[in-house]
């Protein structure tokens, strides 16, 4: 008999859509196989432990660098945790998921759902340690018959993840039932977690921290109640021994295999804000072209740094590639190289409403834009109507021709493409005359250039709202505040 599905946990924090997928395979009725991958520091651990408390009855975490040896015995000391008896070091792998299987016989006679948590499993199952060949045995050939258990392998190294448990030909192939790839918190997510943890910050000031961090729930617990978005990025980055100061350095190392090639995208991307095709990235980075390759923006762009759009109009199947991971572009543009920032007034609260400082922000709120896309469309009213999500640029082929770039545009099955405009601003943004001759300028190179018949509404994405002027009357059909990008 399938037993009821678990009710949200009140401890956790967002993540509607994954405790929904796990309250499934709680209530399924069958055994579960769940992968939970994503970024390190991104909530995993957190998310299946507070999820599952009330089931979990084994849980391993592989220790980095570590022996096979040295994993065995965690293993013991685990099964002791939990059985309360001594139990010697497995010989190998195989011996441990035996012993495993007879205490997981004992605890599943009552029916009832039993949890088994495998932590940073691809240090569990490192080369020559034989863990990986031991699990799928012990999955393929027990645990696939045991209706109350859920096994949950979870795993920060996204590269090895992907290849060797959601991509891999062998003993598991097929046999993931549930699939999580962890994101980064939405604004809802990490206003709710803010106010979870006392820290009260309006929406525009929520912006602009989400704008250096992201929403990583780590980098989020550093966020000190009483100090401004300013106050707190200049705590996370310039202050003496500032937490985040070399996390740009670190987290690629943790997730991916050769990651330098990993970076080689990423310095690229951040180079050109627009973004960049597949074959311009290669171009840039002197990376080979081929599988490999392919692998690597697949990586990057599941674990939340890079996004891919299709150029409005595009026939060839080369999507544009932009980077998005906010942790990277501030760093990038404000830390690496400035090791000196933190002297002399040279912070963040300093830089920030210079014309440098506005100009990055602009870019910033572009990219949140584009992470809650799906946030605007619906502020649109046009939720149910089917829409594809483009960029768009044009370079000027002569002295008399003029380049104009969009870079979100919502192409309408209802006869209307929604072009967006991403404006960051302290007040009310105000349209003036030079701006307004930009827009219609914009707005004639695009339906010239790309030949469409469909109306095309300018919509005006601001944090603040407009002034009401005559610009704005003639040339903005919609408005979307920050409000709407705040909507769980």
């Amino acid at each position: 008999m399938a037993s009821s599905p678990l009710a949200p946990i009140p401890r956790l924090v967002g993540r509607t859509p994954e405790q929904e997928q796990l309250a499934r395979a709680h209530g399924s009725g069958r055994p579960e196989l769940i992968a939970v991958h994503g970024r390190r520091r991104i909530g995993k651990t957190y998310l299946i432990r507070t999820y599952f408390a009330r089931d979990l009855c084994f849980e391993l975490t592989g220790v980095r660098d570590a022996t096979r040896t040295h994993q065995l015995k965690s293993f013991a000391h685990a099964l002791e945790s939990v059985t309360g008896f001594k139990h010697a070091t497995p010989d190998d792998w195989p011996e441990a998921f035996q012993e495993l299987t007879r205490y997981l016989e004992s605890q599943l006679r009552d029916g009832a759902r039993k949890v088994v948590f495998f932590d940073e499993l691809p240090w569990l199952a490192g080369k020559k340690s034989g863990f990986l060949p031991a699990f799928d045995h012990f999955w393929n050939t027990w645990g696939t018959r045991q209706k109350g258990l859920i096994v949950v392998i979870c795993g920060s190294a996204a590269s090895w993840m992907i290849a060797k448990v959601l991509h891999q030909k062998g003993g598991l192939h097929n046999r993931i039932t549930c699939s999580i790839p962890l994101q980064p918190f939405d604004l809802s997510e990490i206003d709710a977690y803010l106010k979870a943890e006392g820290v009260v910050l309006d929406q525009k000031q929520t912006i602009e921290l989400a704008m250096a961090i992201g929403g990583v729930p780590y980098y989020l617990n550093y966020v000190r109640k009483g100090c401004s978005a300013a106050q707190n990025i200049d705590a996370l980055f310039f202050a003496p021994n500032a937490p985040l100061r070399d996390e740009f350095n670190l987290v690629f190392a943790a997730l991916f295999d050769h990651h330098e090639r990993h970076l080689k995208v990423i310095r690229a991307l951040a180079r050109k804000r627009s973004g960049l095709s597949r074959t311009d990235l290669i171009r840039e980075t002197k990376l080979e072209t081929g599988g490999a390759f392919t692998t690597i923006l697949d990586e990057l762009e599941s674990s939340g740094f890079i996004c891919r759009m299709m150029p409005f109009g595009r026939k060839t199947k080369d999507p544009c590639f932009r980077l998005i991971d906010e942790l990277s572009l501030f760093h990038l543009r404000w830390v690496e190289g400035r090791r000196g920032l933190g002297d002399g007034g040279h912070t963040w609260l300093h830089h920030r409403l210079t014309p440098a400082g506005r100009a990055w922000s602009g870019y910033a709120f572009e990219n949140i834009c584009l992470r809650h896309a799906p946030k605007i469309k619906n502020a649109l009213g046009i939720a149910g109507v089917q829409t594809a999500l483009s960029s768009w640029a044009h370079q000027a082929e002569n002295k008399e021709d003029t380049g104009a770039q969009i870079d979100l545009l919502f192409d309408r099955s209802d006869g209307v493409i929604s072009v967006c405009e991403m404006k960051f601003s302290e007040e009310e943004f105000v349209i003036d005359k030079a701006y307004a001759r930009e827009l219609r300028t914009k707005l004639e190179v695009f339906r010239r250039a790309t030949g469409t018949r469909k109306a095309v509404f300018l919509v005006l994405v601001t944090t603040h709202g407009i002034k009401p002027n005559q610009y704005q009357a003639e040339l903005v059909q919609n408005l979307v505040t920050a409000t709407a990008l705040f909507v769980p």
